[in-house]
């Protein structure tokens, strides 16, 4: 449970959010993506309360302006890499197939986009999860422990992968994870404990 937060994410900023398991940083960043309403409180994005209207409208502007990295990968089985990376697109009406195969070319999966997820290891699939993430263009990237279950050569290259991808883009990145270490990547830290965040 969060207790009063009280936060501001600057455009641009990369931001990291740690804390021990169960200190409420999924649940934070959950609240910031419009995934989970708060009991109090608002999110305002780009001067929107995210929780203002619809649950449709709101999904429409997730679509249109958040990218999502999971610890799990959140792949679909039966779908290749290249389709996977086109579900966004398709769920707003746009699928661009072109901007998929760059996108999938920028995580450095331009010879796997025909393979299906079981064929990629734990670090490809992750990187066309950041494909997905990054193929509608969003404004901010929310990625919830991204390298949780890679082992830690393959996570560090994930991170820097996604780090240099949303400098590069000039995108916001908020990034949950338990890695202390991980953590001082960011432009600024967050603690967070027993939901409430450390100054």
């Amino acid at each position: 449970m969060l207790r009063g937060i009280s936060l501001e994410v600057a455009q641009n900023e990369v931001v990291f959010i740690s804390g021990a398991s169960g200190a409420g940083k999924t649940t934070l960043l959950y609240t910031l993506a419009g995934l989970e309403r708060p009991e109090a409180g608002f999110v305002e994005f780009e001067g929107r309360n995210l929780y203002n209207g619809s649950a449709i409208s709101l999904a429409r502007f997730r679509n249109r302006k958040m990218g999502f990295v999971f610890q799990g990968y959140f792949l679909l089985p039966e779908l290749t890499a290249l389709e996977n990376v086109l579900l966004p697109g398709m769920i707003g009406g746009k699928p661009a197939r072109q901007r998929a195969e760059e996108s999938l070319a920028a995580v450095g999966l331009a010879d796997r986009m025909r393979h299906l997820p079981a064929e990629l290891s734990g670090g490809e699939q992750q990187r066309v999860a950041i494909a997905r993430a990054l193929v509608n263009n969003p404004e901010i990237i929310f990625a919830d422990e991204p390298t949780g279950n890679l082992d830690s050569k393959t996570g560090e290259a994930i991170m820097e992968l996604l780090l240099g991808l949303a400098r590069d883009r000039n995108k916001t990145l908020l990034v949950v994870t338990h890695d202390a270490r991980l953590a001082m990547r960011g432009d600024r830290q967050l603690h967070i404990k027993d939901g409430l965040l450390q100054q």
